[in-house]
């Protein structure tokens, strides 16, 4: 079992205190978006045997087990990580794995650098999450319903707006869908500004169901995201809710703190709320244009005391246990790898005294307990 020595990423949507907070250390005054547990390769935990890389890399079955590495390689399928939203993050969607793939051999028979900054697909990997609220956490995910947002869109009493509420009431679901969010992208730079500052200054006076939105726009003056966002469910989790993402659903982490967990993939398809490049042919590709409830995820418990978040796929497996004080699970032992994150009180994992924001990692096959008092989230992977 290894300590891990985690990475923090100063992204600038990142909170300045939230992080530092949940570690118990002071603020360096710069934002500090997401810490990173495990073996990407952008930002690798490090452990005394060098990176989780370089452990994993030196006897891949040994550290994640046979059937981990026969069904996915021999690399940690997951990443998990702290995330700390200050400000909203870019409205993004990600590709299913054929389109991924896709995607990808495409753009490397093209020979675009994979740094290159409108380059889109990063690995041939697709990248589903979960993402969990440790604190009231604010998020945009999937299409509302289009007769609900064409209501929302009339009530801002703003003309430039009308041909999306018209076209919102005119078309089948998906067409109708599309066609608004392709009209939002591919509209004319300064006429888009100047309808999301008519938008914002509504939103603003109105409150209520538009209050995420005026906050969107202070942070994005005049991005066509503000408008695209308006098009999405708005929900708030409390703690220990989770939103389970999959390919083509558009979203955006709003506000808060979260675990999150996900494949190991950095593909993202950027709709807006960003400086950062927005492919929309590509995008209009990925997303599927379909109204879908959040579906808020909470955590069904088992009789040994896990508290399992439940999601189609097998990258990946998520859990939690609470601790009451003294108490002590025995047997997390499993064939596949596994990290566990201390996000409340203080906890021993083998020989390891972990408080808030440590973890560690458990190789495959090794025998691991945990006790003491507080909160361990369990990340490990279906093989």
């Amino acid at each position: 079992m290894d300590r891990l020595d985690n990475t923090v990423r100063p992204y600038a949507w990142g909170s300045s205190t939230a992080i530092p907070h949940l570690l118990g250390v002071e603020p360096t005054g710069e934002p500090q978006a997401e810490m990173w547990m495990g073996a990407h390769p952008g930002a690798p935990s490090r452990t005394t045997r060098g990176t989780l890389v370089e452990v994993i890399e030196a006897d891949p079955e040994r550290e994640l087990g046979a059937r981990a590495v026969a069904r996915f390689g021999p690399r940690l399928p997951f990443l998990l990580k702290i995330l700390a939203a200050g400000a909203p993050l870019s409205l993004q969607v990600h590709p299913d794995l054929k389109q991924a793939q896709e995607g990808y051999a495409d753009e490397e028979r093209r020979g675009i650098p994979v740094y290159a900054p409108h380059r889109n697909y990063k690995d041939a990997n697709h990248k589903p999450e979960l993402v969990c609220a440790l604190t009231e956490f604010d998020g945009l995910c999937g299409f509302r319903a289009p007769g609900e947002t064409a209501d929302l869109l009339a009530g801002l009493g703003v003309d430039s707006l009308k041909p999306y509420v018209d076209l919102l009431h005119a078309h089948p679901e998906d067409a109708a869908l599309r066609e608004v969010l392709t009209a939002i992208l591919s509209a004319d730079p300064e006429e888009m500004a100047h309808t999301v500052a008519e938008a914002t200054a509504a939103c603003t006076r109105l409150g209520g169901a538009y209050t995420p939105y005026a906050d969107i726009a202070h942070h994005y003056p005049g991005d066509p995201g503000v408008i695209a966002a308006m098009l999405l469910n708005h929900v708030r989790l409390q703690p220990g809710e989770a939103l389970f993402l999959g390919a083509g659903i558009p979203h955006a982490y709003l506000s808060g703190l979260a675990v999150e967990i996900m494949a190991n993939s950095d593909n993202v398809l950027r709709c807006g709320l960003t400086p950062k490049h927005v492919d929309v042919p590509e995008l209009l590709r990925i997303v599927r244009f379909e109204a879908s409830d959040p579906g808020v995820l909470r955590p069904e418990a088992s009789p040994d005391d896990e508290e399992v978040y439940e999601t189609p796929i097998d990258e990946f497996r998520l859990s939690r246990y609470v601790l009451p004080a003294g108490g002590t699970i025995h047997d997390l032992t499993r064939e596949t790898p596994q990290i566990l994150l201390c996000t409340a009180g203080a906890v021993r994992a083998g020989e390891h005294e972990l408080g808030p924001g440590r973890s560690v990692f458990v190789p495959a096959g090794e025998k691991a307990e945990i006790s003491g008092a507080g909160t361990v989230f369990r990340a490990t992977v279906i093989a």
